[in-house]
């Protein structure tokens, strides 16, 4: 039995993202040991990380970056898994979250927001041969929402993808002691989950939304949405998490 410890990376009063990593994992192997805890409500300890096998830091909806001294718990938490040197996984801020802590800088995209879908995101040579993207086309789409983005890469990181808005979409770093994969976009989240967020924040077509719910089943909605038809259904999308999962085991 696997046992992954989910990182919830928002503090109590924002939404609680870690129950659709939950989802996706149960889904991959119903079998999984699944713990989380929640740096901002209270320290991560020795024991939290006791017998794990993997570590996922979710996304995160608050204001401030992972540099601002209000992310102080998330970056003890990635601090002390990475010491204890247990793999780790992160989707949007937990990727930038990994570039802080790896010695990078995230910041605001000069591009704005990317909400709804990261479209056209380009592998380079090396995300082609990476374990962690096996299973990925070049210009694929996937769901996505964000307003900073990594804008100085760690040293000893590996770009893996890449896309018009985001130059970093997915890297990987493993110096033999810490190993981390991550991603700017969300596989854990469904496009109708999407449309949902969307709803909340306000100003998004409605067309836009209503073509996010149906995307999973409705090819041209998916291609309405500048995705191939297979992009957003559930074994496609969840490939960079189920890949993560895979290679604990490998």
């Amino acid at each position: 039995m696997t046992t992954i410890l989910i990182v919830e990376s928002n503090p109590a009063g924002y939404p609680q993202v870690a129950s659709e990593f939950v989802t996706v994992l149960q889904a991959i192997d119903d079998t999984t040991d699944i713990r989380i805890v929640s740096p901002y409500e209270a320290p991560v300890t020795r024991s939290d990380l006791q017998a794990v096998d993997g570590a996922i830091f979710t996304g995160s909806a608050v204001s401030w970056g992972v540099d601002a001294p209000e992310a102080a718990p998330l970056r003890a938490a990635m601090e002390q898994v990475f010491d204890q040197g247990i793999p780790a996984y992160g989707s949007c801020n937990g990727m930038q979250l990994a570039a802080c802590v790896l010695g990078g800088i995230s910041a605001p995209s000069p591009n704005g927001r990317e909400d709804g879908l990261a479209r056209d995101v380009q592998l380079t040579e090396a995300g082609q041969m990476h374990p962690f993207l096996k299973g990925r086309q070049t210009g694929f789409t996937v769901p996505c929402i964000h307003r900073d983005e990594v804008t100085r890469f760690p040293e000893g990181a590996v770009l893996l993808a890449g896309n018009a808005h985001s130059p970093v979409q997915a890297f990987a770093y493993d110096n033999g002691t810490i190993r981390f994969w991550g991603v700017q976009y969300h596989p854990e989240i469904t496009p109708a989950a999407m449309a949902d967020i969307l709803d909340e924040i306000g100003g998004y077509p409605q067309s836009l939304r209503d073509d996010l719910r149906l995307a999973e089943t409705d090819a041209g909605a998916a291609r309405r949405l500048g995705a191939a038809p297979g992009d957003l259904q559930p074994d496609q999308r969840v490939t960079e998490i189920r890949n993560w999962f895979n290679s604990l085991s490998a």
